[in-house]
């Protein structure tokens, strides 16, 4: 996976609901801005919120025809494990949509989260992110991204 032509994603796991069609609009732009510069990586944690929204629009662009990859950056095999059932068929139905599906760990620590993210970030030249609050994972991977010089997108502003 070429660094140049790769974008992760982090966000919020809840994001305000009154802001979640205005997300998905300009994620929307935003993936398109890439793709018309030559990115066709797209690195997405999986979990629940953000991240499976944004790889909800990469499967969507795969469906119409572009020439994008999806890939999933998971912390470890049982992320979804204190999921509910609704939420698990929406996972596996993404994780299905997948062209490559990277395990950090196998199971759960304290640190895995912040591996996946560290793992992502290390991969991508841009990061598309939903950031609304100032702490949690999400704060954290943007600061990371941008002491790595990624081109960081907010699509919440």
């Amino acid at each position: 996976m070429e660094k140049s032509k790769t974008c992760c994603f982090t966000g919020h796991r809840k994001l305000p609901k009154d802001k979640i069609n205005h997300i998905i609009i300009r994620l929307n732009q935003e993936v398109d801005n890439l793709i018309s510069q030559g990115v066709t990586n797209f690195i997405s944690g999986g979990v629940l919120g953000f991240d499976q929204i944004a790889a909800s629009v990469i499967t969507a662009k795969k469906e119409m025809g572009y020439d994008v990859k999806l890939v999933f950056a998971l912390p470890c095999r049982n992320q979804d494990e204190h999921w509910n059932t609704e939420e698990k068929k929406l996972y596996y139905g993404l994780l299905d949509e997948a062209d490559e599906i990277v395990y950090i760990l196998e199971t759960n620590t304290d640190n895995s989260i912040k591996m996946r993210n560290q793992y992502m970030v290390d991969r991508s030249l841009y990061c598309i992110c939903a950031q609304i609050y100032s702490t949690g994972e999400t704060t954290q991977t943007v600061k990371y991204a941008r002491q790595n010089s990624l081109k960081v997108i907010n699509i919440t502003k």
